[in-house]
C-alpha cells in the first residue's frame, strides 16, 4: 500500500511547480525530453512537503549537475546504494542513467554482486567498496581511502561521501513512503522484483 500518495500536478503549489521545472532543466542531459523518465510519483510525493522538497532537490541537483565526479562514477555508487538499500525505484531510475553513461549490462549485473566481483578496475572497486563501507559502517575505511585519495582530490572525495549519503537517504524515503515506479520504469526493475510482479499478476 502506498503510504503517502503523490500529489497530482494540478494540486502542486505554484512555487513547487516552478521549482521542479527549474530542477529538471538544470539536470537535463542531451536526451530528448520525450525519452526522459518523468519521475512523477517521486516528485509528486515530495510535492506534499514543498519546503522540504526544495531543500532536498537543491542538494540533489548538485550531485546530478555539478558534481566533480564523472557520471559513470556517480552511477556506479548510486546503483550499489540501491542494491544495499533494496530500493527498486532508485535502481530502475539509475539503470537508465547508467546505460546512458556507458556502463555495460555486464557491469550493471556486477554492481549487484559488489566490489569483490571480478573484472572491476582498481578505482571502480574502491568506489563500490567505499559505498559498502559508508552504508555498513558509516565511514570509509583507511585502506579504501588511501586508494581513493591517490586518484581523487578533496572535493571529489567529498562528493563521493555525499553521493552515497544522499542516495541512501532517498532510498530510505522511497521505501518508507512506498513510492511506486511509473510505467516507464517497470522494465528496468531488478529481476527478482519483475518475477514477483509477474507471479502477483497471474494470481
Amino acid at each position: 500500500m502506498v503510504r503517502i500518495s503523490p500529489a497530482p500536478q494540478e494540486d502542486w503549489t505554484e512555487e513547487i511547480a516552478a521549482y521542479v521545472t527549474g530542477f529538471r532543466s538544470a539536470v537535463a542531459s542531451n536526451v530528448p525530453e520525450e525519452d526522459r523518465q518523468p519521475g512523477t510519483n517521486l516528485l509528486g510525493t515530495l510535492a506534499r512537503h514543498p519546503s522540504l522538497a526544495m531543500v532536498f532537490l537543491s542538494f540533489n541537483r548538485h550531485l546530478l549537475a555539478q558534481s566533480t565526479l564523472s557520471i559513470r562514477q556517480r552511477e556506479l555508487m548510486v546503483l550499489r546504494v540501491a542494491t544495499l538499500r533494496r530500493s527498486d525505484y532508485e535502481w530502475a531510475q539509475h539503470v537508465i542513467l547508467a546505460d546512458r553513461a556507458g556502463i555495460t549490462a555486464d557491469e550493471i549485473t556486477r554492481i549487484a554482486e559488489g566490489p569483490a566481483a571480478p573484472g572491476w578496475s582498481g578505482i571502480d572497486r574502491a568506489l563500490l567498496a567505499a559505498t559498502d563501507e559508508l552504508i555498513g559502517e558509516g565511514a570509509v575505511s583507511d585502506e579504501t581511502w588511501r586508494v581513493l585519495s591517490g586518484e581523487f582530490g578533496e572535493q571529489q572525495l567529498m562528493d563521493i561521501v555525499f553521493t552515497v549519503g544522499c542516495y541512501a537517504m532517498l532510498a530510505t524515503a522511497l521505501r518508507s513512503f512506498d513510492v511506486q515506479p511509473e510505467p516507464g520504469l517497470v522494465p528496468y526493475l531488478p529481476e527478482h522484483t519483475l518475477a514477483a510482479r509477474s507471479l502477483t499478476s497471474r494470481d
